[in-house]
Formats: C-alpha cells, sequence, structure tokens
C-alpha cells in the first residue's frame, strides 16, 4: 500500500475507534455534564504516543498550574506532525468532519469552528493541579490517559464541585485508553488533589480553541 494510502487508512482507523467509543460513552450530569469514554483510541496509536521519544520532564516546579512549566510541555504542532506519524495521525483524525460533527452532537460544542490543540503530558510524583476552571477560550477539553502501569490506577483528574471550598465529588478512572471529556465552564472545577503518583502518568490533553487562542505554536 503506498505510504499515503496507509496514512489515510491510519486516520480512518482513528477517527472510527473514536466515534464508536463515544457513541459508548458514559454521560454523567453531576456536577456538571461530562462523558467518560473507554477504548478511545485504536490500541497501536496509545502505544505509539506512549512511546514517543521524550523523557518525562525533570526538575519541575510543581505550584499546582501546568503553565509554571511551559518550557517543558508537548503539543502535536506541524513540526511534531513531520517528526511522527503518529501526531499527524492523532491530529487528522480529531479534524475528520465525522468526529467533528459526532463531537457537536453529543456535546453541543462547537468544535468545527475551533482550532485543534493537543498536548502530550508525562506527570511525575510531586504533580498536582489546583481546583480550577479552563480558559474560556477553550472550547472544549478532552483526556485521554495512556499509561498501562496498574500502580496509576488513582492517577485520574479529580473533579470538584463548585462550592467556595471545591469538595472533590468525582475521579475519572485512570486506565490506559480511558478518556474524559467536558465543555468547559463556570462550574467546571477540575484538577489533579496532591497525592503520590506511583510512576508517568501519561495522557494527552485535546482542545478544540477559538480563533482568540494567542499561542499559536501550541495548535496542531
Amino acid at each position: 500500500m503506498p505510504a499515503d494510502d496507509a496514512r489515510m487508512a491510519q486516520v480512518g482507523e482513528v477517527a472510527s475507534v473514536f466515534l464508536a467509543s463515544l457513541g459508548k460513552a458514559e454521560a454523567v450530569r453531576e456536577p456538571f455534564p461530562h462523558w467518560l469514554l473507554q477504548d478511545a483510541l485504536p490500541p497501536a496509536t496509545v502505544t505509539a504516543i506512549a512511546g514517543l521519544p521524550f523523557a518525562a520532564p525533570v526538575a519541575s516546579r510543581f505550584d499546582g498550574r501546568r503553565e509554571s512549566n511551559n518550557s517543558t510541555r508537548v503539543y502535536f504542532s506541524p513540526a511534531m506532525q513531520d517528526r511522527f506519524d503518529v501526531c499527524r495521525e492523532v491530529a487528522d483524525g480529531f479534524r475528520d468532519s465525522r468526529v467533528l460533527a459526532a463531537l457537536q452532537a453529543a456535546t453541543g460544542a462547537p468544535v468545527a469552528s475551533g482550532r485543534l490543540r493537543i498536548e502530550y503530558c508525562q506527570d511525575v510524583d510531586g504533580f498536582w493541579l489546583e481546583p480550577h476552571l479552563d480558559i474560556s477560550v477553550k472550547l472544549f477539553t478532552m483526556l485521554i490517559y495512556l499509561s498501562d502501569d496498574p500502580a496509576l490506577a488513582d492517577a485520574g483528574t479529580d473533579i470538584y464541585d463548585a462550592s467556595p471550598e471545591h469538595r472533590p465529588v468525582g475521579r475519572a478512572d485512570y486506565a490506559p485508553n480511558h478518556g474524559l471529556i467536558f465543555i468547559p465552564g463556570r462550574d467546571t472545577w477540575h484538577g489533579f488533589s496532591p497525592r503520590p503518583v506511583r510512576g508517568v502518568r501519561k495522557s494527552i490533553i485535546v482542545n478544540y480553541v477559538s480563533d482568540a487562542w494567542q499561542a499559536t505554536d501550541e495548535l496542531a
């Protein structure tokens, strides 16, 4: 099979597998609407992303915000897509018109008018995220977990209520190829409460963002 045909076949598989996962997603309404995914990507795709040749960051600053380590963050930018086939395949999969239509129908988020941003995260012991809301220029947020280490079973994203104390009320299941979707809003409090991270907590964060997004180097 010619290389271009093989790549398009892989893109089609990414889109088709994700659509099947979205169709079976568990919809949860409290404390805010969110969706829990299983089998979000083809297994070979998950393995390829988790095997990208980037070492987990060292000497990171852990203050409850990802922005504190901006210099070490990794995105599926056009340059990354040129280097690694899996980055292009995943980006093209999430640009597929079928995926955009299905996401908009399932969540109401105007993803078709947004721009794609995918971040590859490798979180290590000491990592935590304060309860927070995503900024308003994010139209859609999805996390897909990658690591298959059972020691990371409690490493899913925490969900909090909208009280001043932001009490934890749920946690996404951290397992390879599981995921969490929510539409950023005024009550979508989430984070990662301080606790040991027993291994490398690998994930991708998929956002569609508005044209007001300023860090264009982060876009796919």
